[in-house]
């Protein structure tokens, strides 16, 4: 007998009795019932279980239902033995007793109570009051399905899924999961999406995923809805649609279903299909944060630790960072290190914040590999190590993390804690390099500006400078106007050197103001202009450099 034909019969039960005492005197047609139980009646016995277990039409008395239930099982009634089973498992009215639920719900099972079955089935799947069994709760399970229970076929297909007590066996779960999906069980119309969607026993197919999300979804599953949301937000088997994955995140998060709340935080962070919303985006993080969500947990500290749409509060940061860190998130562990490390909302302690830092690090963060090998090269808060500094650059640098590549690469170009090697600098520039890291790339252009372990090549400098400068870097700027002003590996060209000296300049690059400033003296390019190269001497002398401060002088007494 299936889960719903059971409570059919409950049902049926329960309304009998509320009938008649809707139609007489309640107390006269209660004593009825009762004498009835008490002589012997066992649907009487069992429907007074029933009333006084879930407080229907009395109030929940589980002493009563206790003996209730007891009268109907010494007539051998399955039903009551299978309830009695419930109680003792669940530890109402009585102390919880796992020997006493098995041994009440076998009597039950041996009669063919499919809850009973089911029951068993479990209690040997959790190892509840047994040892863990999978091929005994296969067993249990195997006979409440073969009378239709869609709940034990569920099971049996969780345990053909992960491969409990069988082998795992995709092609089985599916079998069972449609078994119960034709009752319209929610759990299996999901797991069968999930199916679907990952490609497990069957091809991937969205379409199908889908199909089956909707079907438990309809039935207000929270998990389902949630998927079904992620179908939208992703664009899986459908176009992408961000105010459809919204509505469908909003019907599981009404369920307290803690990623639907926290992808609502991700939309209305980021103003997928809304209007950008912080506030909105930290109502729904929070809710997801609450129930252990660790991504939200992470990203309440960074919108605290930002001030976005909050008053920027670096002890709430700490505060949801902790919380992270705590479920190992490593990205919380290094925001939690940085806030050591600089002071923010605590006392600067850069012990604190390498402890913190380490943990990450041991999860193989390489932002926490990093920051460690910046600690110990620069002795914040340990001895200057640069042997430390290099291993913990390394482990960053495999990672193929650029900062740490150019810092690895800064190390052979100094020969610090390394013997100086202008060929393994070079190497680890150019993986750095070859991702956009400026300063690498500017340290390339020294390299065959110079001829530092390879040929001096003006031209190939030129090319390096020109990526990093183009990053903004400074010193790549004024290198730049210095090549083009000298015509080094290019033609001479003062008004490509002037327009890299004026960026350099406009960042406040003193040595780039001197040159504008004599450029200008001497009419290179260009007229000269005596009132712009003091202007150019005047702001490199404020930048402190004396021999604009120099020429500056000279030429006001012209």
């Amino acid at each position: 007998m299936g889960k719903i034909k059971y409570w059919l019969i409950v049902g049926f039960i329960i309304l009998f009795a509320i009938f008649y005492i809707a139609i007489s005197d309640r107390d006269s047609t209660l004593s009825r019932l009762k004498s009835a139980g008490e002589n012997g009646d066992v649907e009487a016995q069992y429907a007074l279980g029933l009333m006084y277990l879930y407080g229907e039409i009395l109030d929940v008395d589980y002493q009563q239902a206790k003996i209730w239930y007891e009268k109907a099982a010494d007539q051998n009634d399955p039903r009551a033995q299978a309830k009695l089973g419930v109680m003792y498992a669940n530890g109402l009215g009585v102390n919880q007793d796992y020997q006493q639920s098995k041994l009440w719900y076998e009597k039950a099972a041996a009669q063919n109570d499919v809850d009973a079955q089911f029951l068993l089935g479990e209690m040997y799947d959790d190892g509840l009051g047994v040892s863990q069994d999978y091929q005994h709760a296969k067993m249990w399970y195997e006979k409440a399905a073969a009378q239709n229970d869609e709940r034990a076929q569920v099971n049996l297909a969780v345990l053909y899924a992960k491969g409990n007590g069988v082998e795992q066996d995709y092609r089985q779960a599916k079998s069972w999961y449609e078994k119960a999906a034709a009752q319209n069980s929610p759990d299996a119309q999901f797991a069968l999406g999930i199916l679907y969607a990952n490609a497990n026993g069957v091809e991937q197919d969205y379409q199908q995923a889908k199909d089956w999300y909707e079907k438990a979804a309809e039935q207000n599953f929270a998990n389902a809805q949630f998927n079904l949301g992620m179908l939208y937000y992703k664009g899986e088997g459908v176009k992408q649609n961000f105010r459809q994955a919204r509505e469908w995140f909003e019907k599981a998060a009404s369920q307290n279903q803690p990623n639907a709340q926290y992808n609502l935080g991700q939309i209305y962070y980021y103003g997928q299909g809304v209007t950008q919303s912080y506030r909105q985006a930290k109502d729904w993080f929070e809710k997801a944060a609450e129930k252990g969500h660790v991504d939200a947990q992470y990203n309440l500290g960074v919108i605290y630790e930002n001030g976005e749409g909050v008053s920027q509060n670096y002890q709430q940061a700490k505060a949801w960072y902790e919380k992270a860190a705590a479920q190992n998130d490593e990205r919380a562990q290094v925001n939690l290190a940085v806030l050591y490390a600089k002071g923010n909302g605590v006392e600067q302690d850069y012990r604190q914040a390498k402890s913190w830092y380490e943990k990450a690090a041991a999860q193989n963060s390489p932002d926490a590999q990093f920051a460690l090998g910046i600690l110990y090269a620069n002795a914040n808060g340990v001895e200057q190590d640069y042997q430390q500094a290099k291993d913990w650059y390394e482990k960053a640098a495999e990672q193929n993390f650029a900062n740490a590549q150019f810092n690895l690469g800064m190390l052979y170009y100094k020969g610090e804690g390394v013997k100086q090697n202008f060929r393994q600098a070079r190497e680890w520039f150019e993986k750095a390099a070859s991702q956009n890291q400026p300063n690498a790339q500017y340290n390339l252009g020294q390299i065959y500006y110079y001829g530092q372990g390879v040929t001096q090549s003006y031209r190939q400098a030129k090319d390096w400078f020109e990526k990093a400068a183009e990053k903004g870097h400074v010193d790549a700027q004024y290198n730049l106007g210095v090549i083009y002003e000298n015509g080094e590996g290019v033609s001479q060209n003062y008004q490509q050197a002037k327009a890299w000296y004026e960026k350099a300049a406009s960042q406040n690059d003193a040595q780039a103001q001197f040159e504008l400033g004599v450029m200008n003296e001497l009419g290179q390019g260009e007229s000269i202009d005596l009132k712009q190269a003091r202007h150019y001497y005047e702001r490199s002398c404020n930048n402190g450099l004396k021999k604009g401060c120099e020429r500056l002088k000279e030429l006001l007494y012209k």
